[in-house]
């Protein structure tokens, strides 16, 4: 059964084939992916999602998941959806070769995380832990554990979990208290409560591989005394196969405002079997590799699921007609309003630019070994995952506005949207954590030298366009070297400040400040692009407004925001 979902193709076509001036993925992967690649993988993978995923999202939402006798069950049709999509082969082909998988670049892997999520973003979640885990063990573990443990999550046999939160240690992770005990066959028996477990008990997979912080015996206090160990849900014997179940509980789902067909858990581990991934003590290095990537699929996730209302509320907008509309003719539908058209083009210029940026995350970090593009690579990944989340959440609202009071009656589905994007901005690490990483971490620590380095580049991009004799080149041009001094001002007044309380009382406001820029550049980008053509298609066209109407409506916040970073806290 087909859905209302579309996936955005000719929108990837353009971006790994035109956007950036290459083909973006053939740079990337040194010839073993094309571009026409790339856009045949997102079509496959967009047929897969609206004809499989999609149809399940309302099923989700409204059944959700339930707990009898110490089991979650998932909503009608996910198992069967879970079995289609391994055996489709995507589950490996997202994996890195490292670790036994196809290897698709991470520029192709954006595209597909945002299919994913739009068509069915609570199945989309299950994938989306297993993916980090994989890339977790892939760094970190020992040959035992990749041959027992990792193989069966890339064939997608078993799904992964990321069990760091616990009722006393959310943000603060060095408040851990679950304990790990050595014991003499080299396990390790686990006890301890993790809440918030995404996807930590279901029925669509033989078994469940839980990647869990714990602190062991004399270890010292705080962060550096959590190693890192995986815990199944059923023992693995000696020959591969399944053996009882392990002492890991599922004590409760949450009841959750949104993402209903994702179970979220809370895990009892009760001297369960463990075996230590990495060194001791060297637990948040493995799980960071998790959380980096995790991190990195939340901007997937946002894009997907405003994505998804833009969908629902531009195909309500052409349909619903209500009132005269000025200067149009009778019977013109409401997406003809001067506000309803403001609505709809400001969430698509949005979702262009969220699509773009993670498209060229993916890019930078294709490209860092043979480029050296890793620093801005991790620079980006707390912009995106911040900046994305955040706007996504205003995004789904627009989509409920649009559809006026029927947006807010359930039937619709958009109100599904609004709700299920609200928890993003805060799991994997909240956007205030997000932005102290981004100040702190990256910032302050090379004295600015990356943002320097990026503002310099999107400067290249808007001389380009004031060389093109076009109205709409020239007035980007403008704002967006405008945008940059705006930037370069709040950067330095960040760097003046230091690693102080008024840095960080506004570096939320500076992360959106660079999201924001960022997002004026992908637009600029794909704009020098456009005005290339001899000639401009329908899509040109398009792709023209959107850029006037970012850079109108979207790029002036930087200069706010820029206001708001001077300004430090207040107090």
């Amino acid at each position: 059964m087909a859905s209302d979902y579309t996936p955005p193709v000719s929108d990837y076509a353009f971006l790994y084939g035109e956007a950036f001036g290459v083909d973006l993925v053939a740079r990337g992967t040194g010839g073993a992916f094309s571009a026409e690649d790339a856009t045949e993988i997102i079509a496959g993978a967009g047929e897969f999602a609206a004809n499989v995923l999609a149809p399940l999202e309302t099923v989700g939402d409204r059944e959700g998941a339930r707990l009898e006798d110490g089991q979650v069950h998932l909503p009608a049709g996910f198992a069967e959806a879970y079995k289609a999509f391994v055996e489709a082969g995507w589950v490996t082909a997202e994996a890195p070769e490292s670790a036994g998988g196809d290897g698709l670049p991470g520029s192709i892997r954006a595209g597909l995380g945002e299919v994913w999520n739009a068509s069915n973003a609570a199945f989309a979640l299950c994938w989306l832990l297993t993916a980090g885990q994989i890339h977790a063990l892939d760094a970190v573990a020992s040959d035992e554990i990749r041959a027992t443990y990792l193989t069966k999550l890339v064939s997608g046999e078993w799904t992964g979990t990321m069990n760091l939160t616990e009722p006393e240690a959310g943000t603060d992770l060095g408040a851990i208290r679950t304990m790990a005990t050595p014991r003499a066959d080299g396990s390790w028996g686990i006890s301890g409560q993790k809440i918030f477990i995404t996807w930590g008990d279901h029925d669509v997979a033989d078994n469940i591989v839980h990647l869990v912080l714990a602190r062991t015996p004399d270890a010292p206090a705080g962060a550096k005394g959590l190693s890192l160990f995986v815990a199944p849900k059923r023992l693995v014997n000696g020959d591969g196969s399944l053996g009882g179940r392990n002492a890991v509980t599922t004590v409760a789902i949450e009841h959750k405002l949104g993402i209903h067909g994702s179970p979220t858990c809370v895990l009892a581990y009760e001297d369960a079997t463990g075996y230590l991934v990495g060194e001791v003590g060297g637990g948040l290095a493995g799980m960071f590799v998790m959380m980096n990537s995790a991190r990195a699929g939340m901007g997937f996730q946002a894009t997907g699921i405003a994505d998804r209302a833009l969908q629902r509320a531009a195909a309500y907008a052409d349909d619903r007609r209500q009132g005269a509309v000025l200067d149009r003719p009778a019977g013109t539908p409401i997406a003809g309003h001067p506000d309803v058209r403001r609505l709809l083009l400001s969430m698509q210029s949005k979702v262009f630019a969220m699509r773009a940026l993670g498209v060229y995350l993916g890019d930078l970090f294709d490209r860092a070994e043979a480029d050296g593009t890793g620093a801005l690579a991790e620079f980006f990944v707390p912009v995106l995952k911040g900046w994305t989340t955040e706007d996504a959440v205003a995004l789904t609202s627009d989509a409920i506005q649009v559809h006026g009071g029927m947006g807010f009656i359930e039937e619709t589905g958009v109100a599904q949207h609004y709700r299920d994007a609200r928890i993003m901005p805060i799991y994997e690490g909240t956007t205030a954590i997000q932005s102290n990483d981004l100040i702190g971490r990256k910032l302050i620590r090379d004295g600015g030298a990356t943002a320097a380095s990026l503002f310099a580049q999107i400067a290249e991009t808007a001389a380009a366009l004031r060389g093109i004799e076009h109205p709409v080149a020239q007035r980007t041009a403008a704002r967006l070297d405008r945008a940059i001094a705006s930037a370069r001002a709040a950067t330095t007044s960040l760097l003046g400040f230091g690693a102080t309380r008024d840095a960080y009382g506004v570096s939320v406001p500076y992360l959106m400040l660079l999201g924001t820029l960022a997002g004026g550049w992908m637009h600029a980008l794909a704009l020098v692009a456009v005005l290339a053509h001899d000639t401009q298609s329908d899509e040109d066209t398009t792709r023209i407004v959107s850029a006037d109407f970012y850079g109108a409506h979207h790029l002036p916040r930087v200069h706010m925001l820029a206001e708001t970073v001077a300004a430090g806290e207040v107090v």
